[in-house]
């Protein structure tokens, strides 16, 4: 039996929430977890809408990790 390890050379990760602070948040939550992978961030790019079922602006942030 073989055991394979490949690593995680490159991951794309989708965060929103109604507001900063909570998107601020989950972002830096994920780097952490990503820092054992040994992930950095490569990239980010941040969107705001209008959510007219909610009322409320909604922030969504798009967020590339590369490998260190």
């Amino acid at each position: 039996m073989d055991f394979i390890l490949d690593r995680i050379e490159n991951k794309i990760e989708f965060f929103q929430a109604y507001d900063l602070r909570t998107l601020e948040k989950k972002i830096n939550e994920q780097i952490d977890n990503n820092k054992a992978l040994m992930l950095d961030v490569f990239a980010i790019q941040h969107h705001t809408v209008f959510d007219p079922n909610a009322g409320k602006m909604l922030y969504s942030a798009v967020v590339h990790f590369k490998v260190k």
